[in-house]
This record gives C-alpha cells, sequence and structure tokens, in this order.
C-alpha cells in the first residue's frame, strides 16, 4: 500500500503489507467481546502450536485485500455462548473498521464476518463446584 500523502510531497513513499494489516485486523478482532478466537478448525490448532511456542499469529482467521488506497477484509471467528452472534459479528465489523481506517489510513470497502463455532465454557471452567465427589 501506497499513501497518497507520501507521494504528493514527493519525498518518498510509505509501503505496508498486506501481512501487517491483517495483523491489525486480527487484533480488533479479538479485543471485542464475545470473540473467544479467530480462524477455522484447522487454523486454530495450528494456532494452539503456535501459541505453546509463545509465537502467535495475530493475522490467523483473517485474509485481507489491500489495494492502493482501500481495503477489503474477511474475518472468521469462534464466538461465545451464549452471545448474540449478529452483534458480536457487527462489533467486529466496528472494530476492524476503526482500526483500519485509524491505524492503517486507509479506507474500507467491506468487512465480512464469518462465525465458524460456538464455544460452549466446560463445567470445570465455569467456577462451579462439583455436586458429587
Amino acid at each position: 500500500m501506497v499513501t497518497n500523502n507520501d507521494q504528493k510531497q514527493n519525498k518518498g513513499k510509505t509501503v505496508i503489507d498486506d501481512a501487517v494489516v491483517a495483523k491489525i485486523v486480527g487484533i480488533a478482532a479479538r479485543e471485542v467481546s464475545g470473540v473467544h478466537a479467530l480462524g477455522g478448525g484447522t487454523a486454530r490448532a495450528i494456532g494452539t502450536i503456535r501459541n505453546a511456542l509463545n509465537q502467535t499469529d495475530y493475522g490467523q482467521g483473517v485474509r485481507v485485500e489491500v489495494g492502493e488506497r482501500q481495503v477489503a477484509a474477511d474475518v472468521t471467528i469462534v464466538t461465545e455462548y451464549p452471545e448474540s452472534l449478529q452483534k458480536v459479528a457487527q462489533e467486529v465489523r466496528n472494530s476492524v473498521y476503526i482500526a483500519i481506517t485509524e491505524l492503517v489510513g486507509m479506507e474500507v470497502v467491506e468487512v465480512n464476518v464469518t462465525i465458524d463455532d460456538v464455544n460452549i465454557p466446560s463445567e470445570e471452567t465455569d467456577g462451579q463446584e462439583e455436586r458429587v465427589k
């Protein structure tokens, strides 16, 4: 991506790699309440291995198309149960839109959100004691 401000002043150009934009989109999506994880099943499995090695891939579950002045993003998420799926998807869109316009400085064409799964907390993680010991 080349910013227009740099070209108008003829002092050089700034190139932002697609992977950087994908990382920003991934971070913005993860910050939304109700998002459990990003990516489909295989991506999450690989992500678990990366996390164990302290090598988190913030662009996991994100695909971006970056033009000269515009960005389109596809984000795949896993939501928390019992969150409203439409509400979480819209909040992800809003968060990604703000991140791209403010941090990258480009126009957002579209943000598509795919909900791949719903995370249902297990009995072990809900904080309740076992009834029978």
